[in-house]
């Protein structure tokens, strides 16, 4: 669960403290914000009931409640999509502050349209075009990303040839996390979300290096591409730009816990 802080139920309540209690049984480290959120979304006792078996069961609170919040906004999520991390806000304020209304952000690997949501309504006037290989996430980011272009396909292969040469920022939060520990992460994105929004290779980086060679087609000159990895990725991530022919600059963020790169075409 991102970290979401509310007024927490009033513990004097029995069934507030009983649902609390089971929730904190199960594992779950905000057991009052999440009991909260799951009171104001129930409509009935029937429905709380469901939603409370689901969420002690291990599906990601953002599953069970259907919408996730991200850069303060409240976007779909449904089963077996990718929850969208709070360290990835890195990637959205950067394009933001990168853009101006009229220009064009394109968002690969883009699951429920997160990044390009959270920039276009900091910068409205966007042309935006989003592609993602999961129908199900593609299904979330048009409800997400309303006006916008968005597909079904592998990276930037649905992307109008138009486009090419004239893309402003082409952000990505691809997979890199790498096959081996794709095991050890936490059971909620481990069971819940697609591999293929997950998993990045023997390295983490087999994904992100396909998108840098993709980059220098689509952006214009100056225009940039974003795309999160791990800190112990960045010396690698970094050799790839600056083989594709792009500037790299090492992004990090130490209160989001985030790093990342942005790739700038020259001239």
């Amino acid at each position: 669960m991102s970290e979401v802080h509310l007024a927490g139920p009033d513990p004097s309540d029995g069934a507030v403290a009983d649902l609390v209690g089971r929730l904190r049984a199960a594992g779950c480290v905000f057991a009052e914000d999440e009991a909260r959120l799951l009171l104001d979304q129930a409509t009935d006792p029937a429905g709380l009931a469901a939603m409370v078996d689901r969420r002690v069961a291990g599906v990601p609170l953002e599953h069970v409640l259907g919408w996730v919040e991200f850069a303060g906004l409240r976007l779909a999520v449904s089963d077996g999509v990718f929850v969208p991390r709070r360290r990835t806000e890195l990637l959205a304020r950067r394009a933001a502050a990168a853009l101006r209304p009229g220009d064009v952000l394109v968002e690969l690997c883009c699951g429920c349209g997160a990044v390009a949501a959270a920039v276009s309504h900091a910068v409205p006037g966007l042309r935006v075009h989003a592609v993602d290989i999961d129908p199900v996430a593609v299904r979330c980011a048009r409800t997400n990303l309303p006006g916008a272009d968005v597909a079904v396909g592998d990276l930037d292969r649905p992307l109008p040839a138009n486009l090419r040469g004239r893309v402003d920022v082409l952000v990505a939060n691809a997979p890199y996390v790498p096959s081996a520990e794709i095991a050890r992460m936490p059971p909620e994105a481990r069971d819940h979300e697609p591999r293929v929004a997950l998993d990045g290779g023997a390295d983490g980086l087999d994904v992100l290096r396909r998108v840098v060679a993709a980059a220098p087609g689509w952006l214009r000159p100056g225009g940039r591409l974003l795309f999160e990895a791990g800190d112990d990725q960045l010396p690698a991530a970094v050799r790839a730009v600056t083989a594709a022919g792009l500037d790299a600059v090492v992004l990090t963020d130490p209160d989001l816990d985030a790093s990342g790169v942005q790739a700038t075409r020259p001239g």
